[in-house]
């Protein structure tokens, strides 16, 4: 069964991870993403589910604005061959969201550890980072160090690479 937001919440609370939540009108891009957002201050980023060859899953989290290369962010990943993307049924059962509302939360569903999450270098600069807190009725943030620290809780040490295309060699 997957974790409620507040369930998330009340989580982000046992760890000390100070967070702060906004309500908003459901978002699904990050086009409309920024045109309803408000004034949440911030990085704002993407999230990505794919998969590579061998099945292996990852959820690429990077600025809303960075570009990436997917035929080649396999190098930087440690995937097998490139990535596509995964499907919602996929994303459902192994990461416990709908699309929309993809987020590095999602870890506190995948018990099995199943999906290696990927954090992009540069976004992680942001003092504070946003994130939907399992749906995309809402936006979370929590400071850089907060979302490692929910991570590692979650048994999904995250891998932090440059994930921007130019930075792809």
């Amino acid at each position: 069964m997957a974790a409620t937001p507040d369930e998330l919440l009340a989580y982000l609370d046992a760890l000390d991870i100070p967070s702060a939540t906004v309500e908003h009108p459901p978002l699904h891009t990050v086009e409309e993403s920024q045109a309803l957002r408000g004034d949440i201050p911030g990085g704002h980023v993407k999230n990505l589910f794919v998969k590579d060859k061998k099945g292996r899953l990852f959820l690429l989290v990077l600025g809303e604005g960075t570009p990436v290369d997917l035929k080649r962010v396999h190098e930087r990943i440690g995937a097998q061959g490139r990535v596509t993307f995964g499907s919602a049924e996929l994303l459902d059962e192994a990461w416990g969201v709908k699309p929309g509302a993809v987020t590095p939360f999602g870890a506190i569903n995948d018990r099995q550890g199943r999906v290696t999450v990927v954090l992009d270098a540069e976004m992680m600069r942001h003092e504070r980072l946003n994130f939907h807190p399992l749906v995309n009725t809402r936006t979370t943030g929590v400071n850089s160090a907060g979302i490692l620290k929910f991570l590692r809780a979650t048994g999904h040490e995250p891998l932090i690479v440059a994930l921007a295309a130019a930075n792809v060699e």
